[in-house]
This record gives structure tokens, sequence and C-alpha cells, in this order.
């Protein structure tokens, strides 16, 4: 069995942080936003990941990291060690590429650690936990991106200054990057769509959703989390969610 912890931290706290288990080895995720509004992430390990983090840190004043990211998000294992956090790395990366979710900032990885059949087997147990906890944790760079085919019907949700766009994809419905959401949010939504509201929230604080555009495309749980989080009020969205001849969604 393949045992570790995940702990996500916010860039303001590294510096003070002094957590015992996260100066163990692991790897982690540095999560950012590019000039250019896309998301991305830098994937790194480290036998001591507090202090690889405050590296960071020190190397973003001095000038030597162009890149500003806001969450890490790192995970240990009392067994690991140096030739399994490379292995660990460059399989991350290469999965986070894959995906196409995120820009992947990391430039090399180890590709040739020599390891065990066993230790193969353990640690592709250890990914498949870090895919799940990463993914609950909201971040979903190392799933494959929802990709529209030739047969996909696009939806188009517009009212009170949003005009979004996207269509019913495996996990929900992805809104597509650009679409705009409103310039309001009704008071109601915090008290009966709480849940939309917090949602809201987050993806601004995350940067999924700047100056109110979608800067990347981003699949929710249900087509009416999506329109709730884009027209600022609680939300059918087998309703409100249209083909551009006026079909709704429910109609399909």
């Amino acid at each position: 069995m393949a045992y570790g912890k995940a702990i996500k931290i916010p860039r303001t706290e590294v510096h003070n942080c002094d957590r015992e288990d996260m100066k163990g080895a692991g790897v982690y995720f540095l999560f950012c936003q590019e000039e250019d509004g896309d998301a991305s992430v830098y994937i790194g390990e480290a036998e001591n990941v507090l202090e690889r983090l405050n590296q960071h840190l020190r190397d973003y004043q001095t000038g030597k990291e162009k890149y500003y990211w806001n969450t890490a998000v790192i995970f240990v294992g009392r067994d690991l060690n140096k030739a399994l956090i490379r292995y660990l790395e460059n399989r991350l990366v290469e999965i986070a590429r894959d995906s196409k979710s995120y820009v992947v900032l990391t430039k090399n990885t180890y590709k040739n650690t020599v390891m065990k059949e066993s230790q193969v087997a353990v640690m592709e147990e250890f990914i498949e936990n870090v895919k799940i906890l990463i993914s609950t944790l909201g971040y979903k760079v190392l799933l494959p991106a929802p990709q529209a085919t030739d047969d996909t019907i696009y939806l188009y949700c517009k009212g009170s200054g949003a005009n979004a766009k996207g269509f019913v994809s495996a996990g929900g419905f992805t809104v597509l990057k650009d679409s705009i959401v409103s310039d309001h949010i009704v008071p109601s939504l915090e008290t009966r769509g709480k849940t939309y509201y917090n949602l809201r929230n987050k993806l601004e604080a995350d940067g999924v959703i700047s100056e109110r555009k979608f800067v990347r495309n981003y699949e929710f749980s249900a087509p009416s989390a999506a329109s709730a989080v884009i027209l600022g009020h609680t939300s059918n969205g087998n309703m409100d969610w249209k083909t551009a001849g006026g079909v709704r969604l429910k109609d399909l």
C-alpha cells in the first residue's frame, strides 16, 4: 500500500510554517496564473518540501523565478525517497501535460529513474490517490479536459450582462473560455443558492474567472451550477441553456 498525506497551503503562510510533516520527501504542485490568463502549474519534487517551497519564494524575490504562485498542494509519504519522488514528479508532469487542463511550467524531469517493478506498482497506486485528492481540493490538473467533438451541440446562457457558451460533458457541463458572467449577483443567491454563491467566489479567487470572464474551460458538476454562477442568481440549467436556435437543454 502507498501511504501519504495531502496538504494545501497558501503562499502567504509558507514562510512562517513549521510543520514537521512538510519537511519530508514528497511532490508538490504550485498553482498560478499566466499573464495571458491561462491557469498554470509547476510540479516539483524535494527531499524537504517545506525548504523547497521557501526556496521558490526566495527565487521569486531575486528574479530567478518569473511565475507567481498563490497556492501549494503537497503530497508527502513516510516511505518516499529521492528515486521515488523523481519517478512521481515525472509521471505527474506527463499526466498533467496530457490532460491539457493547465499550462505545465515544469521544464525538466528525471525520465529514466531505475525502479523495481514492485516500486513502480506502489507509486502508481500513490498517483491514483493523488489524482483523487487533488481533484477533491478543486484542481482538475490531472483529469483530462473535456473536449468538444464534431457532434457536440453548443449551448448558450445569456442575461444580466452574461454571455456564456458551453456543452454537456462527461462530468457535467463545461463552460468555454472567454464566456462572460453577470455584472452583479442578486442577494438571494447568497441565501437560497449559497453553494453557487460560494462557488462563484471560489472561481474568482482561484483565477478561473477574472474580470467577469472565464480564462479557461471549466467543467461544472451540472448545468444548473454553471448557469447560476454565470447569471448571478439561482437557475434551472435545463431551461437557461439553449442552442443558437433557442431550443432549451431539457428539450434536446
